[in-house]
């Protein structure tokens, strides 16, 4: 991999980051075997930070990230959709938040989540739709900002019943992606 100087990631996003099991209604986790973060560290032997929250929209302020950071992977905006914000919304949300990063822009790793898919939290085919839109939204910021961009939607995620995410064979999908992004 091109990038096995990189040691320090962080993955910031939300649910899918964390690794909810959406079967577990209690906000449980999918085992660390199991969870594309984890994956990700077991295939690459770097430090990664899991720094993904249930429910996370897009947040106003940028959290602190270490300086020492040698890769930020963020995937956000699933929710922000699901609260009833457009793509466009969404999009300049995620903006305000990468700019305001203080690291260098080839050390960010923009993700556009994988488009949602009918299920108990995605009725309309407007929420897919958008989903679709905010990946072509996300791509255009990441050139724009000159950020690294991967499109999720290319991976061929299973998605659970809900429509947004992931069951554990969607986390190995997911990881596996990633990995052919980072090679």
């Amino acid at each position: 991999m091109e990038e096995l100087c990189k040691r320090k990631v962080i993955c910031f996003g939300d649910s899918n980051t964390y690794g909810y099991d959406p079967c577990s209604w209690l906000g449980r986790r999918y085992d660390a075997g199991s969870r594309w973060v984890d994956i990700l560290a077991a295939e690459t032997g770097w430090t990664v930070q899991n720094m993904g929250v249930n429910g996370r929209e897009i947040p106003w302020t940028v959290p602190d990230i270490p300086p020492d950071t040698d890769l930020l992977i963020v995937m956000l905006g699933s929710n922000d959709l699901l609260q009833g914000h457009s793509p466009e919304e969404a999009a300049g949300k995620l903006e305000r938040f990468l700019s305001g990063l203080s690291l260098p822009q080839d050390q960010i790793l923009l993700i556009a989540p994988p488009p949602m898919r009918r299920g108990e939290w995605v009725p309309s085919q407007q929420l897919i739709d958008d989903s679709r839109t905010f990946a072509q939204c996300c791509r255009s910021l990441a050139e724009q900002l000159g950020v690294r961009f991967a499109d999720a939607g290319g991976w061929d995620i299973p998605m659970a019943y809900d429509g947004v995410h992931f069951t554990v064979q969607g986390h190995r999908a997911f990881a596996a992606g990633l990995l052919e992004v980072l090679k």
